[in-house]
């Protein structure tokens, strides 16, 4: 019930096959984008002339966590994180982030919408000659999937609030067949929602990919992903460490399915389920409107496991923007300095977006929370860095005026130092049920799905495993795809 549908469709895999013939079209494999060193030789080669933002087939090579940091011809290494010290932090416990910027597009979303639309590709559910790829999203993941979707040489059109940030919406205009803006900004995930159905009812040839109910999502996160934070762990914990757990906003709950992963290896640790505080739905069923870009809310995702989640946390948007100021207005960072954060770090906080500050506070409260020590480690993501939001330091400067050495003191002791504990629910096994029935007013009254499957996710042993062990069978369909157009 809860699987991917991997069923294949002939004679439009035919024309799929013959579209990616024509623009020399390679897919990665889920192991080749956990473990680059199994990319072909040559595909590295060209790789060497290709810049990571590039609209080039062979891009699809760098959706991995491993690139090499650098804008242009780069290749792979290690995980791209960073740890940050007690003297930033607050908190003596081990916090390390692992780093989206090094994905295409900038953002780690582009792995999310390739895991939704590939297995369609190959199956030849989609069918690229004739079916337009739609994106719904708050941000991130229909810049993704229309960057895919030009790679894979599909057309597109990305859906996405239009209170989102101008940069979005310009590199979006160049990628993206159209582009459609739909009232509200971060939390008014619905209307997203009403304007699928709107193109449904049109009678366009095109396929939704909701990555809010897709589980490629979900299966991507939790395979590579997961896979990369075990990879850090491997190269960071001492023999008297602890790995505690991974704290991530929910947005699409794609990222957080990782948590899954990593539980499995550590039956101990924990995954702390993130919001914005001024629309608190996990925490109180609550509404409303914020700032934090790219954590869309008012609903809780279909593809969320919320049976294995077992913190909810509350981030203010305003300890958000303020720190968004702190770690990259130069006052801000020079102050930082001064507190004793080392500059070669704060040189690097422009690896933070809102939802990275966001994710790391998160990670915060929970090292506060349980007392967690130097031993200690909890992950989170940097989804995206400043490289997509540089027009809101400006906008905040006429909004809120210059950011003075007062402002930097008062955020960095308040919004950061001074996290507390308050607005978090330690989860209970009622709390998660509570949770997940809210499912149920959006996906079972609102989006088709049927009563049964609401059931299974939660009392179904095999639900959420039966999806994560589809992983060598998508690559089974991916390598014989590749093998039937002859490229390699």
């Amino acid at each position: 019930m809860a699987t991917i549908d991997l069923t294949v469709i002939p004679e439009r895999r035919e024309r799929a096959l013959k579209r990616v013939k024509e623009r020399n079209i390679i897919i990665p494999t889920f192991a080749q984008m956990k473990n680059p060193n199994l990319i072909p030789d040559h595909i590295k080669e060209e790789l060497r002339n290709i810049g990571l933002w590039d609209v080039h087939p062979r891009n699809l090579f760098r959706i991995t966590w491993k690139n090499e940091p650098k804008p242009f011809g780069g290749l792979f290494g290690g995980v791209n994180f960073i740890e940050l010290p007690s003297s930033l932090t607050g908190v003596p416990a081990r916090l390390i982030g692992l780093v989206g910027k090094w994905f295409p597009t900038g953002a780690h979303k582009v792995g999310a919408a390739f895991g939704c639309l590939v297995p369609r590709l190959v199956t030849g559910q989609f069918d690229p000659t004739t079916q337009k790829a739609v994106w719904p999203s708050t941000g991130n993941y229909c810049r993704g999937g229309a960057y895919d979707s030009a790679l894979l040489g599909c057309q597109s059109i990305a859906i996405l609030p239009e209170g989102m940030s101008k940069e979005r919406f310009e590199w979006l205009s160049r990628i993206a067949g159209e582009v459609i803006a739909t009232p509200g900004s971060e939390s008014n995930v619905k209307e997203i929602f009403d304007k699928c159905w709107e193109l449904r009812r049109s009678g366009e040839d095109l396929m939704i990919f909701n990555q809010f109910e897709e589980f490629g999502n979900y299966l991507w996160h939790y395979d590579v992903t997961g896979h990369a934070m075990e990879e850090v762990l491997q190269q960071v914990m001492g023999p008297k460490d602890n790995y505690r757990g991974v704290a991530l906003t929910t947005g699409s709950a794609g990222t957080i399915a990782c948590g899954d992963y990593m539980k499995q290896i550590f039956p101990r640790s924990i995954i702390v389920a993130s919001e914005a505080l001024q629309c608190p739905t996990l925490l109180e069923n609550g509404f409303g409107s914020h700032r934090i870009e790219g954590i869309g809310d008012k609903h809780v995702p279909w593809i969320h496991n919320v049976k294995n989640t077992d913190m909810v946390v509350a981030i203010d948007d305003n300890s958000v923007v303020n720190l968004l100021r702190l770690f990259n207005e130069p006052t801000g960072r020079e102050y930082l300095v001064k507190k004793g954060v080392p500059a070669e770090l704060v040189q690097q906080l422009d690896l933070f977006g809102f939802s990275g500050i966001a994710n790391m506070l998160s990670a915060i409260k929970a090292a506060k929370y349980y007392e967690m020590g130097e031993n200690d480690i909890m992950l989170f993501v940097m989804t995206d860095s400043m490289e997509l939001y540089s027009s809101r330091i400006q906008e905040y400067r006429e909004q809120f005026g210059e950011f003075t050495t007062y402002d930097a003191a008062e955020t960095f002791a308040r919004d950061l130092h001074g996290e507390t504990t308050d607005h978090l629910i330690e989860l209970t096994y009622a709390d998660r049920r509570r949770i997940h029935n809210l499912k149920y007013y959006t996906w079972v009254e609102q989006q088709g799905k049927t009563y049964e499957e609401i059931v299974a996710q939660w009392y179904d042993p095999d639900y959420w495993t039966n999806i994560q062990k589809q992983v060598p069978e998508i690559d089974a369909l991916i390598t014989e795809f590749n093998q039937r157009a002859g490229l390699l």
